[in-house]
């Protein structure tokens, strides 16, 4: 983790690199893109405890589609 020195000097650059006006931006994208990757994680976590669904062990084929109708004349 940076100390204070290093924090600093990553703080001008990003300052330089983006701007003033467009620091309220790029922090709100970066909220935005955490809430999102830890309610993935999360979402991730609960479906990988629950178990797949069970398939049935005598499943019917769908029967089959109806022959085209005749041309009316």
């Amino acid at each position: 983790m940076p100390g204070g020195p290093e924090l600093i000097i990553i703080l001008v650059v990003v300052l330089v690199l983006f701007g003033g006006s467009q620091l309220p931006k790029l922090a709100k994208n970066l909220g935005k893109a955490q809430k999102e990757f830890k309610e993935g994680v999360g979402e991730g976590a609960a479906t990988s405890a629950d178990p797949p669904p069970a398939q049935p062990s005598s499943a019917t084929p769908p029967p089959p589609p109806p022959p085209p109708a005749a041309p009316q004349q």
